[in-house]
């Protein structure tokens, strides 16, 4: 566990989503639940582009579900797959762009007690649940943190998973992951 790990700060995600999938990698998700402080490393992703993105959930407009993630960057879009995993994506860009970071895959640091490849094993491991939707990710109790000594990582990109609906969107190399991590949800 690094100790000196620095909060990374709102501008960090008010960038090109793509930019930001790639330098969230390496990072770590401080999330504390019930007094207690979970640490993941993010070391796989997956960009959604907004509004002409089919694979997206924007890409049916501003609605109930997606209004966190039309709203402003550094937040979270919490919902619920198949009726019963929590999936978390990162908001990015300006607000009113509808784009966001799915978080894939996290290796566990500290008091991580289950599973965390794959986005819904990660969220259920972090403690995260639909009442973290649209909550701030810039907080004391739920944020990222850089370790500024951490070495580079190589970036693997390939295309997304499970958006096979999407057209020609499936094919877009738009998920990334740390080269060689264990943690990733699939190869």
């Amino acid at each position: 566990m690094p100790n000196k790990l620095k909060k990374l700060p709102r501008n960090f995600f008010n960038r090109s989503t793509i930019l930001v999938a790639h330098e969230i990698l390496g990072t770590f998700l401080v999330h504390t639940v019930e007094g207690e402080q979970r640490i993941g490393r993010v070391v796989e992703v997956e960009a959604y582009l907004g509004p002409t993105d089919l694979a997206a959930h924007t890409s049916k407009g501003l609605t109930h579900r997606t209004r966190a993630m039309f709203g402003p960057p550094g937040h979270a879009y919490v919902y619920l797959v198949y009726g019963m995993h929590t999936c978390m994506n990162v908001v990015t860009e300006p607000e009113g762009t509808g784009t966001a970071i799915l978080l894939r895959a996290l290796e566990p640091v500290q008091n991580v007690p289950a599973k965390t490849s794959g986005p819904a094993l990660l969220c259920k491991a972090m403690g995260i649940t639909l009442a973290d939707y649209g909550r701030d990710l810039c907080g004391d109790d739920f944020h990222f943190a850089m370790d500024p000594s951490a070495e580079p990582i190589s970036v693997v990109e390939r295309p997304r998973i499970g958006v096979d609906y999407a057209g020609e969107w499936a094919q877009k190399p738009l998920r990334f992951y740390v080269e060689g991590n264990k943690y990733i949800s699939k190869k």
